[in-house]
């Protein structure tokens, strides 16, 4: 028989993926995974469409059995245990909320069905009503509020019963810009006051970015990278991570020299120093730099930075920054994102140097 778990509150959990696989017939969603989740982290599962990331969650939430490997909760063993005994909340994409309860209601929901007495119902959803803002719409019947407000109602009641984790599937996928923006600060600010373990799925780089304590990134199946948001994104282990996660210039090197933690390569007719190393690395590779750690200017920058001649192509007036398309002289495509304000505009076809900080490339293989 399943394993059974008492229900009730629970302290935020630690949780850990042992070697998780899942198949569907032939197909191999997810391979091999193991993942460590912290206790009260905010853990982003990243990765486009198809990625695996939604089967490890659905996995994690206990609607879909893992083909193999183990799954430990606080040192327990919960694989074979029911969704509806592991104490988690969830948030799906849809919001799913009960289109006959009003807003107060579909919090109380969870409560009534773990038992709780009207009075501990009544303070919780008052509660959970005044964390989410919205005090005065809780007779209000969902096709009654905005897509903000619904979503804030889907997190009150799944935050309500005070779960040991908070699974979020790609919760904001149906909101505009202004709103899906607004929703992360609500979210991020429900994580610090609540201190529960949140596992949010999407597959917006910048969103994953903004919200996480980690970010674990999935590619066919596969965990690539886990990492602080600041690591994976000026760190990335591979193409694929550093490619995803945002804009990026790859200039391939030769005659590649590895001195410990410094590599040095030929790009043209210039000398490409990097400062970070990647131990991985075979003898083809390539400089990888973001473009907003990049400038440009009429000469070479000082030492310590790499610089090379380029031609100005295009550039784009994005507001704060303004992005330049620059070609080299054998024509190998760089895009430098600069801050308006601070930088005088270059003239098409203008000839200008790009430069950028020796710490801040980085070596990635040549081939992805």
């Amino acid at each position: 028989m399943p394993q059974r778990m008492q229900l009730g509150d629970a302290k935020a959990a630690e949780i850990k993926a042992v070697s998780i696989g899942k198949t569907f017939g032939a197909f191999r969603a997810l391979k091999d995974l193991s993942l460590d989740i912290g206790r009260g982290e905010f853990l982003t599962l990243l990765g486009p469409s198809g990625s695996g990331k939604t089967t490890f969650l659905m996995i994690l939430a206990g609607f879909t059995a893992p083909s193999e490997g183990r799954l430990m909760m606080d040192g327990r063993d919960i694989t074979d245990v029911p969704a509806e005994d592991r104490s988690y909340g969830m948030v799906f994409q849809g919001y799913a909320l009960f289109p006959h309860l009003t807003v107060e209601q579909n919090i109380a929901f969870p409560l009534k069905v773990r038992g709780r007495s009207a009075a501990d119902i009544k303070r919780r959803v008052g509660e959970m009503v005044e964390r989410v803002g919205l005090i005065g719409h809780e007779k209000k019947l969902p096709a009654k509020l905005s897509g903000g407000q619904q979503q804030r109602v889907a997190l009150a009641r799944a935050l309500a019963f005070e779960p040991s984790v908070l699974l979020l599937d790609e919760p904001f996928s149906a909101l505009d810009k202004n709103l899906r923006e607004m929703m992360q600060e609500e979210v991020k600010r429900l994580h610090q006051e609540t201190g529960t373990t949140f596992v949010f799925v999407t597959h917006d780089q910048s969103e994953a970015l903004a919200l996480s304590s980690r970010v674990a990134i999935f590619n066919h199946g596969e965990l690539l990278q886990v990492g602080r948001p600041q690591d994976v994104y000026e760190r990335p282990e591979n193409r694929f991570v550093a490619e995803f996660l945002g804009e990026i210039n790859l200039l391939p090197l030769d005659a590649l020299r590895l001195d410990g933690d410094s590599a040095a390569g030929q790009f043209e007719d210039r000398t490409i120093v990097l400062a970070r190393t990647n131990p991985q690395i075979g003898p083809k590779a390539v400089a990888a730099v973001r473009p907003e750690h990049m400038t440009i200017a009429a000469a070479p920058q000082n030492a310590g930075h790499n610089a090379i001649a380029c031609r100005v192509e295009d550039a784009t007036y994005l507001g704060a920054v303004t992005r330049y398309h620059l070609k080299t002289r054998t024509g190998a495509s760089i895009a430098v994102s600069m801050p308006t304000v601070a930088t005088p505009p270059f003239a098409h076809r203008a000839d200008v140097w790009v430069s950028w900080p020796v710490e801040q490339g980085f070596l990635l293989p040549h081939q992805t």
